[in-house]
């Protein structure tokens, strides 16, 4: 007899959508939605917030550590339910003074604080929609182009910014003169600002009840705008009831969500839907609690998240993989760490990008050691127009690109283009359009009123479709060889990714229109374990080491050898020493590469990668 390795035990987790149902059009369309229905929900998210600051008013609803005179984080600062209607009713109030509203709305700059989360509860008690705008184009671009452009769209009637010193130029720059500057702290000379403590302190009147009591599920939350890569961002248009239904297909996908008070520890930007709409929302759906990350996915910023993560233990986790990785890594040899957040977590969820098998791996293990049982990881595939949760899989056991089925009351409609399946959508939860966009807003749904992704998928097993769809790349980035090779770059990335694992975090491909693929490698912090040099290294130097270099051309030369001709097959590759940039759109503010971006901006390194002129640049040797 031959012994068969037992399956792995997880901790409990109930998925929602077990089974779909399909129908075909006589063109090759497929037609696919989750069996169960989308039940009832509110009409805006604030009922929910109502709701808890009646029943359970003492509970924290969000926390952020008190930043100490030495610019050291300290103590927890707590909000309660109770305390965040008060103070949003009483924003509201401000906001109708100034008789704010969709043509002129609120524009905030700064990132997540207790400050900016009170002013968003307070735009969507008034009716007053808000945008929070990536942070990068105020305090990293040099130019505010995109910043500019983003004002210019959304003409608001009010911008925030926490702290004047850190935006005072970027809103000197870019903000109109009879636009009010509210402040959390500070001054700019020469303009005329509101404290944001005088929002606090104004006296909410009936006004406000009339003002949220007209708001409709058309009516604009917020505004969010895509990243930006070759083109200017786009305005997505949020509306109150898309954001509840979706909030509503979450808890109906992921049922974990609702079965306890929710406890998350997390640092995702409100300008972005994963932190924004998804958990910024599942947390006042849910009446659970949000503990404010200040930590980042980055070597250094991860110190802070991991601090957190020793005290306070979320029911559920999300993060992107490059965070993921780094707690991987912590996990094997921080024993608090393990403890206190494999206590009680149900589910770890990331997005973003591909989470590379090892990082998977080294997850469970730390979690088989700590509590005889792994977690649950789970993932799916979602978009800005989305709100953003569309697709989530149903099962623990995950492959890597594995997106599963459709939430309830969504429906997918799958449609051949270029040899591939593109995945498009319909439903409550997705956006009307593009805002003073009717261009774009055309372009971007079909004839039947679905909107086009642009995302390819295909069927995890086609003799069980109950199990879902897998991530196939994107159209848009495909793209032929001069031999009129077609190269499918979302499956050769992530191939690419798993063979360079855990020391590449991502992969851009190159080659359009020449005679053979390369790759420029995205490194990982763990990349500096191969490299026999001490940490003050420069990551040039470490990348140019000899370890580096000979364990890469190991990489290369088995991918060569598995390839199967041009379009699978890396011909040269090198590891970037500059990582790609925010500010210049080639990642956006989840840590996901934008393809298109990189290779518009770093035209040259790729010319040189292809020209043979590049330093450190890889071949296969055979």
């Amino acid at each position: 007899m031959t012994a068969t390795n037992p399956s792995p035990r997880y901790r409990p987790l109930r998925f929602g959508v077990t089974e779909v149902s399909t129908r075909q059009a006589d063109d090759g369309v497929v037609y696919v939605r989750a069996t169960q229905d989308l039940e009832a929900y509110p009409l805006r998210l604030t009922d929910r917030l109502a709701h808890w600051a009646q029943t359970v008013p003492d509970r924290t609803w969000m926390a952020q550590r008190v930043k100490n005179a030495d610019g050291s984080l300290g103590e927890w600062r707590h909000i309660t339910y109770g305390q965040a209607w008060q103070a949003a009713r009483s924003i509201a109030q401000a906001l109708l003074d100034m008789h704010l509203s969709a043509e002129r709305p609120v524009a905030i700059l700064s990132e997540n604080d207790l400050d900016h989360a009170l002013l968003s509860l307070g735009c969507l008690v008034a009716g007053v929609p808000q945008c929070t705008v990536s942070t990068a184009y105020s305090t990293i671009s040099q130019d505010f182009d995109k910043l500019r452009h983003v004002l210019d769209t959304l003409t608001p009637g009010l911008v925030f910014a926490s702290d004047a010193a850190r935006f005072a130029r970027a809103i000197e720059a870019t903000v109109a003169d009879d636009v009010k500057v509210v402040l959390g702290t500070g001054s700019i000379p020469g303009r005329s600002t509101v404290a944001f403590s005088d929002l606090l302190a104004t006296p909410a009147t009936p006004a406000v009840d009339a003002a949220h009591g007209a708001i409709t599920a058309d009516s604009i939350a917020k505004f969010m705008f895509t990243s930006g890569s070759t083109k200017l961002p786009k305005a997505v248009i949020v509306t109150h009831g898309m954001w509840a239904a979706n909030l509503q297909q979450m808890n109906q996908s992921m049922p974990v969500l609702a079965e306890e008070p929710l406890v998350l520890v997390d640092w995702l930007p409100w300008n972005h839907t994963f932190g924004g709409n998804h958990n910024f929302g599942i947390v006042i759906y849910n009446g659970g609690t949000l503990y404010l990350d200040e930590g980042k996915p980055t070597p250094k910023g991860m110190a802070e998240t991991i601090r957190n993560l020793r005290e306070i233990a979320p029911t559920v986790y999300f993060n992107v993989p490059t965070g993921f990785e780094v707690i991987a890594q912590t996990m094997k040899t921080d024993a608090q760490l393990r403890k206190n957040l494999l206590s009680r977590v149900k589910m770890f969820f990331f997005a973003a990008a591909a989470l590379s098998q090892p990082i998977w791996d080294s997850l469970f293990e730390s979690a088989e050691r700590e509590v005889g049982e792994r977690i649950v990881m789970n993932t799916g595939l979602g978009m800005t127009e989305g709100c953003p949760f569309c697709v989530a899989v149903n099962s623990p056991d995950v492959q890597a690109g594995d997106i599963g089925v459709p939430t309830p009351g969504l429906e997918l409609k799958l449609v051949p283009v270029d040899g591939k399946v593109e995945v498009r959508y319909r439903g409550p939860n997705i956006t009307p359009g593009y805002w003073r966009n009717a261009e774009a807003t055309r372009d971007a749904f079909d004839e039947e009123g679905f909107y086009c992704s642009g995302d390819a998928v295909k069927w995890i097993d086609e003799n069980d479709l109950n199990k879902g769809l897998k991530f196939d790349g994107r159209i848009a980035e495909d793209f032929k060889l001069s031999t009129g090779t077609f190269v499918s770059v979302g499956p050769m990335r992530a191939k690419i990714i798993a063979a360079c694992a855990p020391y590449v975090q991502d992969a851009v491909i190159t080659g359009i229109n020449l005679k053979e693929i390369g790759a420029l490698l995205v490194p990982t912090a763990t990349i500096r374990t191969l490299s026999d040099l001490p940490e003050s290294a420069s990551l040039h130097e470490v990348l140019a080491s000899a370890p580096v270099q000979q364990h890469f051309q190991q990489v290369l030369d088995k991918l060569a050898a598995e390839s199967t001709g041009s379009a699978t097959r890396v011909a040269r590759a090198h590891l970037m020493a500059e990582p790609p940039s925010l500010d210049k759109g080639e990642v956006t503010d989840k840590g996901s590469i934008n393809q298109r971006a990189v290779l518009q901006h770093r035209a040259d390194v790729v010319d040189a990668l292809h020209g043979g002129t590049l330093p450190g640049t890889l071949v296969p040797r055979h």
